[in-house]
């Protein structure tokens, strides 16, 4: 099987002194093979008094569920068939969990220690981990125990963060793992490969790890380093597809937030983690997972040649299921919002929604599996097309719409914040849950008749237009 067979996403992470305005965030594009990928956005109720098993509709992984677990926000698969995939969300203890970035380990360790079949694979990592951690640190322990107990079916980087921290694990192999914080004052970008450097075995207050991986190592030769322990080089890869389809949107990502460092797009030694030259804020995340190499040679939609178009692989797509911003906030009483993007992030907008929240709107949590223009997943798989397919006379009116919106959901957060600063227990959720409504209601309204306006012009633009010329 292709080693990019199953997805390939991007992410991005953001410490609490690195961002804006105190937050930390993690975000991903969950990026599927097809351009069609229904996907509905959700609230998990909390569970007491529980008697259940967990199975797989993707590999059969069975497992028995605690007894309780917290309400939770997700983005589930309509059709179960590859799983639930509930992939991202913020749980009621105000903890975010992002699964997963795709990873490939090599062949030599992948010999070693091979991926367990029906062993703990994406589709499961959000249902089984997020309803039942109370911090970031405690997602990758949780998970640790997961992946030792029952294998892992492939190679994942998981990201959690809580008010505090941020954390990124790489499961590599079938029983390894390692994990980092990300530093508050810092950020990092992960792209479909092994990313995580030197491990620290000493500094357990930054970093994390599978039990045995030193000895694993060592046992099966596989350091080819002289003096270092570098998780990167031990269990990744450095191939010609990895320069061209994976380094590429980490250099343009560092090349976004550090302007001032000079890398090549294939470099194989780009830094995981760096600090950023000026603070972070939701727009530039945002700016990343909609990007496409813009105002550079490698641009898909520029005046490149077309060998360069076409040389690397943009980290906005037309198959991107979701993209997703999960941000906790420090102060507001209303801590995470979960920023959601539908179709295309290039063209659509991410709206934000309050996660301490009963349920979400109808339009967000019933998706058809065929188009309807009351589902918000397929209202902007929709407004993509248009966009694109009419791409230089639509792109500065959609950029307009997307700042537009943009504005009024930081003024609509700011309202909220006031209101909600008295507000506690189930009557802050009730009036958050109204305030969702409301945002989906507006960013539906305002999307619906921007498509109607496109459309119209669209019918201009047809090249069956016939206008007869006066000097015949």
């Amino acid at each position: 099987m292709d080693r990019f067979a199953k997805s390939a996403c991007t992410s991005v992470m953001v410490g609490k002194k690195a961002s804006l305005d105190g937050s930390t965030i993690i975000s991903r594009n969950e990026d599927r093979l097809v351009a069609i990928y229904p996907k509905k956005f959700m609230v998990q109720p909390a569970v007491r008094n529980r008697h259940a098993t967990y199975k797989s509709t993707y590999n059969g992984l069975t497992v028995p569920l605690p007894a309780t677990g917290m309400r939770y926000t997700a983005t589930p698969n309509i059709d179960l068939k590859e799983g639930i995939n509930e992939e991202d969300g913020i749980n009621a203890a105000r903890v975010g969990e992002s699964a997963t970035e795709s990873v490939y380990a090599n062949d030599r360790v992948l010999a070693c220690d091979p991926y367990v079949p029906n062993g703990l694979a994406e589709d499961s990592m959000t249902t089984l981990v997020l309803p039942y951690i109370h911090s970031a640190r405690e997602g990758v322990q949780y998970l640790g125990k997961l992946v030792a107990k029952y294998g892992a079916a492939e190679g994942n980087g998981v990201q959690f963060n809580d008010q505090d921290e941020v954390w990124y694990m790489e499961i590599a192999t079938g029983h390894h793992w390692v994990a980092v914080r990300i530093p508050d004052d810092c950020y990092a970008v992960a792209a479909n490969q092994i990313a995580i450097e030197q491990i620290d075995f000493n500094d357990p207050d930054n970093f994390m790890w599978s039990e045995g991986i030193q000895r694993f190592v060592t046992d099966n030769q596989l350091n080819t380093d002289y003096d270092q322990w570098n998780f990167r080089h031990i269990f990744g890869t450095n191939t010609v597809k990895d320069h061209h389809y994976n380094t590429p949107r980490v250099w343009f990502a560092q090349r976004y937030f550090n302007p001032e460092v000079e890398q090549e797009p294939e470099s194989p030694d780009m830094p995981f983690i760096r600090k950023p030259a000026r603070k972070i804020s939701v727009e530039d995340v945002q700016f990343i997972l909609k990007s496409h190499f813009d105002e550079t040679p490698y641009d898909p939609l520029g005046s490149g040649s077309a060998r360069d178009r076409k040389r690397y692989r943009a980290i906005s797509l037309s198959r991107t299921a979701n993209s997703h911003i999960l941000q906790v906030r420090p102060t507001a009483q209303a801590h995470g919002v979960q920023w959601l993007a539908y179709g295309i992030p290039t063209f659509c907008p991410h709206v934000p929604f309050f996660t301490n929240a009963a349920d979400t709107d109808a339009s967000y949590r019933e998706t058809p599996a065929k188009i309807d223009l009351n589902s918000a997943y397929w209202l902007y798989e929709t407004l993509a097309m248009l966009v694109e397919a009419h791409y230089d006379e639509f792109i500065q009116d959609d950029l307009d719409y997307q700042n537009e919106l943009m504005q009024w959901a930081h003024a609509k957060i700011r309202r909220v914040d006031k209101e909600a600063a008295g507000l506690t227990g189930a009557e802050l959720t009730t009036y958050l849950t109204k305030q969702n409504h409301a945002i989906a209601a507006h960013f539906n309204e305002r999307t619906l008749d921007f498509i109607l306006e496109l459309i119209a012009r669209g019918t201009e633009l047809s090249r069956l237009t016939f206008k007869m010329d006066p000097n015949l």
